[in-house]
């Protein structure tokens, strides 16, 4: 009953509400973690930072790196920034996974950080990132933010429009200047920056151990393979309650294609100038 009021609120409630619901949520597993998960395996990592841009996998990544079996071969707890108004003097507390962190690397760069860090970046080709963002926003994201004030208006806009408004409106937030910033930035040890094609493709299982090897995180075989089969996409949308609420999109690569004409590549290109070229994703031209 308690777990379903709170995520009641968390969905329904006004954003402070929500946000007190989510960190409410998060305190209440990782205790449960503690009391009831012994730790295998302590890694000597001191923190792990999850950095993204949206609409690279964020919440499954979060589900991945929540699950008790990361905990028992780490014994990190997972936390989230945005939940304590980013207000902790380290961002985040020592011995913990800093999970759905949307900021540009300059900002990252800043924070105080231990001795003992890994970091990783999600990137994603920023033209199936827009894709992504229109169906997200139009038709299941949750009503966080300025979701529904988007929502109104790619309701009111025939397709085209909408994406045409989408790509101008990421350009005046910065979500493409974001992007360009983990890419451009000179490589570090600390640092790994990873695909979201290659977490959701064909090598999925392979890629994820060499993610969780750099995060200082060892998982057996057999325990990485059962971890990802429980958080398929497939599966988190069939969980009871997810489909209302929920945005698990499993786009495939190149989507993009099937939505963007010429008029929309110009816009985009405008908006982005060469950050596929700098991201290595395949040109117009190339397609």
């Amino acid at each position: 009953m308690f777990n379903s009021a709170v995520m009641y609120a968390k969905q329904n409630a006004p954003e402070p509400v929500r946000v007190l619901a989510r960190r409410t949520m998060l305190e209440a597993y990782n205790a449960r973690l503690r009391l009831t998960v012994p730790v295998a395996t302590r890694t000597e990592v001191q923190n792990v930072y999850h950095c993204a841009i949206r609409k690279t996998a964020s919440q499954w990544i979060k589900a991945v790196f929540s699950d008790p079996v990361v905990y028992r071969h780490s014994g990190l707890l997972t936390y989230d920034p945005r939940f304590y108004g980013w207000k902790h003097p380290q961002v985040v507390p020592r011995g913990r996974i800093g999970l759905s962190m949307f900021i540009p690397r300059a900002r990252f760069d800043k924070m105080a950080k231990p001795e003992k860090y890994r970091a990783f970046f999600v990137m994603r080709d920023p033209r199936d990132m827009v894709v992504s963002s229109y169906f997200s926003t139009r038709n299941s994201h949750g009503p966080m933010g300025d979701v529904l004030e988007q929502r109104k208006v790619l309701m009111d806009k025939p397709r085209k429009e909408g994406m045409l408004w989408l790509i101008d409106d990421l350009a005046k937030k910065g979500r493409f200047n974001v992007l360009r910033s983990w890419i451009d930035a000179p490589p570090t040890p600390e640092v790994r920056l990873v695909r979201y094609e290659d977490l959701t493709g064909e090598n999925q299982a392979a890629e994820m151990e060499q993610l969780l090897e750099h995060c200082g995180i060892h998982l057996p075989p057999a325990e990485l393979a059962q971890t990802l089969e429980k958080y398929s996409f497939a599966k988190m949308n069939d969980r009871q309650g997810t489909a209302k609420v929920s945005h698990y999109r499993k786009g495939q690569a190149g989507d993009w294609q099937n939505h963007f004409d010429d008029d929309i590549y110009e816009a985009f290109t405008k908006a982005t100038g060469n950050l596929v070229e700098r991201s290595g994703y395949p040109t117009y031209q190339d397609k």
